[in-house]
């Protein structure tokens, strides 16, 4: 749907897949608690969006025909998988730490519920606007 293509909801979309992205890695480090030998993973997505608005990358411009000229360049802003090498927590040579894992798993939840709200804001601003038109 065209409506929903803006730029803001598009933000919004790209967050909510990175927290849903880091709700899971999140669930396999904290499934691999005990597992030896195991490294944790983190999701990258705060850091990257940061400075694509700081300026420091140029976004590309929408073609709506590929016949139209392109300017810019496209970042392809997508949250990025990190796996935590150097780090040991246990004797197992595992660096997992529940505690962490769960403060992060909350922390995660609540920036989910967030942007859902945004989401919704947005949608009823729009079915508002469309309704107030018949």
């Amino acid at each position: 749907m065209e409506i929903l293509n803006n730029p803001s909801f598009r933000l919004l979309e790209g967050s909510l897949n990175a927290a849903n992205l880091r709700q899971t890695v999140i669930a396999n480090n904290i499934a691999n608690v005990d597992t030896p030998n195991f490294k944790r993973s983190d999701v990258r997505f705060e850091e990257l969006l940061q400075s694509e608005m700081s300026g420091s990358n140029t976004l590309a411009g929408r073609r709506s025909d590929p016949r139209h000229f392109s300017f810019g360049t496209s970042s392809g802003l997508t949250p990025k998988i990190e796996t935590d090498e150097q780090s040991i927590m246990n004797n197992n040579k595992n660096n997992v730490d529940i505690d962490s894992e769960m403060a992060l798993s909350a922390k995660n939840q609540l920036r989910y519920n967030v942007m859902i709200e945004l989401a919704n804001n947005e949608i009823r601003h729009l079915r508002t606007s469309i309704d107030k038109g018949r």
